[in-house]
């Protein structure tokens, strides 16, 4: 299939649990066309967003839009391609999205992970089943890289703690533990607070996290304790949202993380 990068036996189908609803029927028949065009343009992307959640969880809900991964270097030539076929495209943030339209529908184009953090590369696909969406068979983004695109999803009108918390409750056997550590392991303690709230929404299902992962963060924090306070007064909120903590910046002194205070 167009956009594999290992052979073809050593990608695992899997059966969706659900699909979310598209906003209306030109919306779901231009999902359909993209994708098509997409597999027919033979360049690795993957599906994401609500409908990766949804054939996780089974969870559906209604979608504004589709969400495509792909490398850095492929984002160009998908804009390329789709504005070569009539269609509007635009580069909403250089570092990590794009957006290609066909009147007032679109997808989003994300080659990097919320607000460009980390880009998309190739080991993304290496851990990311095939899956029938519309009936066309694609890649999807895997659930470990899933919750790490998720994590720092935490604004006043959007927030993506639910939606992980019910990834680890429908998908915990699937999970790479240490893989998400080794994604997280500089923002620890985003993923620590995660997994907390999985453990209070859910007690009956704690075993579901590895009791290692929970020791190995819980001695982080402990040891951390006891270390003395950063001198450079860094706002990381800014991480998750630049408005929300917009005052910490512009009036009581904090160094923007996203400005290379870290």
């Amino acid at each position: 299939m167009a956009g594999d990068t290992r052979a073809a036996s050593n990608i695992r189908t899997i059966h969706a649990a659900a699909e979310p609803t598209a906003p209306s029927a030109l919306a779901g028949a231009f999902y359909e066309d993209a994708l098509r065009e997409l597999c027919k343009l033979g360049l690795p992307f993957l599906l994401g967003g609500t409908y990766a959640f949804s054939v996780y969880t089974g969870i559906t809900r209604a979608t504004k839009d589709l969400d495509i991964l792909c490398k850095p270097s492929d984002y160009p030539r998908i804009l390329e391609h789709f504005k070569s076929l009539g269609y509007a495209i635009e580069i909403e943030d250089e570092r990590w999205l794009a957006k290609v339209f066909r009147g007032e529908d679109f997808f989003d184009l994300i080659f990097a992970s919320w607000r460009g953090g980390l880009p998309v590369s190739d080991k993304w696909f290496e851990h990311a089943p095939r899956v029938e969406v519309f009936g066309i068979p694609v890649r999807v983004i895997g659930p470990t890289e899933l919750i790490w695109s998720k994590a720092f999803v935490q604004l006043r009108h959007r927030y993506d703690g639910a939606d992980i918390v019910h990834l680890i409750l429908k998908q915990h056997d699937r999970i790479d533990w240490r893989r998400l550590l080794a994604h997280m392991d500089l923002h620890w303690e985003v993923l620590l607070v995660h997994l907390l709230n999985f453990r209070w929404a859910y007690p009956s299902e704690r075993a579901h996290v590895p009791r290692w992962l929970m020791d190995e963060l819980m001695d982080r924090l402990e040891r951390q304790l006891e270390l003395p306070s950063p001198r450079v007064k860094i706002c990381r909120g800014r991480m998750f949202s630049h408005i929300d903590y917009e005052p910490a910046v512009k009036e009581w002194g904090f160094v923007d993380a996203d400005e290379g205070g870290e």
